[in-house]
């Protein structure tokens, strides 16, 4: 079932659903915010997309999720039901998880997965942010069809920064796979190739027409509006493998927001969103008459040389309605609208551009923290490689090989048992090691010819962080099998991206153009194709961190690893025991 197109402004929309869907949410007041429970039922689902029909896995029974909706300063108490075949753990995407790191999610780095036939509560408290965030599952490539949105409301009495919207719409990329996506990462991990791709891309769960003769008027994503009204759209890119352009034709927007943090305001006609990104963006439509239409489309960017992706266009109409209209009217024709047109596939510039736009609002009521001084430094090359092939197979990765991807130069190896719970019970002797290198082992012309050996090494590896110091770390992309753009998400940590280039990172002169005053403040940044990005935190949230990158085949590749963040002295300082019911391994 797709996302329907609206929903009521966000005072009444809170109200309406705890009404409507007792089932789903409930609340309880307290003194600083409100408890709200919500209960995650996975089950198998029946789907069709593109005159295919199957079962995919779901949350309540719906593709994508049921919105989550809270405000800021509330906690969360999703209890999550696991009916399926499958194993599953599920990840609150950019919740900084301040010392609840036990509700983060990712398999085996914070947890266990639930068993099929078991249950897990996930316990946390919203503290400090604002805006649009997104959860998924975080075992194997699950979260193709598992995965919703978080709405996080101002605290009551509080406003957004801007004009209050007319109305909010939830609009989330995704893909549509007719094969088991479960199929199609076990047969890239056996054979060393690149994967196969997405049949299609979706808006909301839907296709749209463009794809074939199957994609019905029911599967494209309309978004009905008023005219001379501000909308805010909540943009999330949940696609697996796929950075996107999004546009609608003959209009604009007013970026407001990434990663549920404000930014200064900027205009464009053009969105660029990376896998985990989010973004609210303000959205004012003309003073039309009725039944005016405008379509609305989303392709990819990509520089990839290693294997293939899904070069099509999603996409979707923006339809005018009056105040006598219904909102549910008849579908009415969109053949012959003209598509909006988009940048190049392998736009790096405009990329580039677009993600130097962003700067922090950065004013009294949402200050800049980003540190100043710096006690632990880090330089990672992030990238492609290669693994040998085994005796008596062939493999399709480059010459005989097999694909690989890594962090300086170290392919993470998954535990068997939860990082955190090794950790945490004093047990981590045979499970991790401590010495993931701060630099590359092995320096070379990182975006420019790439070495001959393109061999990775293995291992269990993570950084340890004392609490509360300050860490800058940079991000080099190599060239090894094509230069890419890496979407590297971190887990419980904003940063501030305080620089980015093309080519190689010169420790001697970059720092001088760091933005040290108005940094934009993520949880998912773009390290640029034969470029890079510095990025910097303050590691006061104990636990275990996971950072990979959040296209889902570099990460099962290995370009993964964790930090390791010490408890502090104070008891606030510290990580809580774990709950009762943590899934055991």
């Amino acid at each position: 079932m797709a996302l329907p197109s609206t929903f009521l402004p966000a005072f009444v929309f809170l109200t309406f659903c705890l009404c409507l869907y007792p089932h789903l949410a409930s609340a309880k007041h307290g003194s600083t915010g409100v408890t709200r429970h919500y209960k995650f039922n996975i089950r198998m689902h029946n789907v069709t997309r593109l005159c295919q029909s199957k079962s995919i896995i779901t949350v309540n029974g719906k593709f994508p999720g049921p919105r989550i909706i809270a405000r800021e300063g509330d906690r969360l108490v999703i209890k999550v039901i696991n009916h399926v075949s499958n194993n599953i753990t599920i990840h609150w995407h950019g919740i900084r998880q301040l010392r609840s790191g036990w509700a983060d999610g990712p398999s085996y780095i914070t947890q266990c997965p639930i068993q099929t036939g078991q249950s897990y509560v996930y316990n946390f408290t919203i503290i400090g942010q604002t805006g649009t965030l997104w959860y998924h599952a975080h075992v194997s490539w699950i979260r193709s069809t598992l995965y919703g949105p978080i709405v996080i409301l101002p605290r009551r009495n509080t406003s957004y920064p801007f004009v209050k919207p007319y109305k909010e719409v939830p609009i989330i990329f995704g893909e549509w796979w007719n094969n088991d996506t479960e199929a199609v990462i076990n047969q890239a991990l056996q054979t060393g190739a690149g994967p196969n791709n997405s049949d299609a891309y979706t808006i909301n769960g839907l296709p749209g027409p463009l794809y074939n003769n199957c994609s019905s008027p029911k599967e494209t994503f309309r978004l009905k509006v008023k005219p001379g009204k501000t909308y805010l759209l909540r943009i999330i890119n949940a696609a697996l493998n796929d950075e996107l352009f999004f546009k609608i034709a003959n209009h604009t927007f007013t970026v407001v927001d990434a990663d549920a943090s404000y930014v200064k305001p900027f205009e464009t006609d053009t969105i660029f969103i990376t896998p985990g990104q989010t973004s609210n963006v303000l959205f004012k439509t003309k003073n039309l008459t009725s039944n005016a239409k405008f379509m609305m489309a989303a392709r990819p960017y990509s520089t990839a040389a290693a294997g293939t992706f899904d070069n099509t266009t999603v996409a979707g109409v923006l339809e005018y309605i009056s105040d006598t209209m219904s909102s549910s009217s008849n579908i009415t024709s969109i053949k012959g609208l003209p598509l909006p047109t988009l940048p190049a596939i392998n736009a790096t510039a405009y990329v580039a551009n677009w993600t130097n736009k962003f700067r922090s609002l950065g004013n009294s009521q949402f200050p800049v923290n980003v540190p100043q001084t710096v006690q632990n430094r880090y330089f990672f090359a992030v990238g492609l490689g290669s693994d040998p092939c085994p005796k008596n197979q062939t493999c399709q990765g480059p010459n005989g090989t097999k694909f690989a991807a890594s962090i300086n130069n170290i392919s993470f190896t998954s535990p068997t048992i939860a990082l955190l719970q090794a950790r945490y019970f004093g047990k981590s002797n045979g499970v991790f090691t401590t010495d993931f290198p701060s630099t590359p082992l092995s320096p070379f012309n990182y975006s420019g010819t790439p070495p001959n050996n393109t061999m990775v090494s293995h291992g269990t590896k993570v950084v340890v962080l004392p609490y509360n110091t300050t860490v800058e770390l940079v991000m080099q992309g190599t060239s090894i099998f094509g230069a890419e753009n890496h979407p590297l998400h971190l887990h419980g940590f904003n940063f501030y991206v305080v620089g980015q280039g093309t080519g190689n990172y010169n420790s001697t002169t970059d720092p001088a153009n760091f933005n040290l005053v108005d940094p934009v403040e993520r949880n998912t940044v773009g390290v640029p194709s034969a470029g890079w990005v510095a990025v910097r935190f303050r590691a006061d949230n104990p636990g275990v961190w996971f950072m990979h990158c959040h296209i889902e085949i570099h990460l099962s590749w290995g370009l993964r690893m964790a930090w390791a963040v010490m408890d502090g002295k104070l008891p606030n300082q510290k990580l809580p025991p774990p709950p009762s019911d943590l899934p055991k391994c």
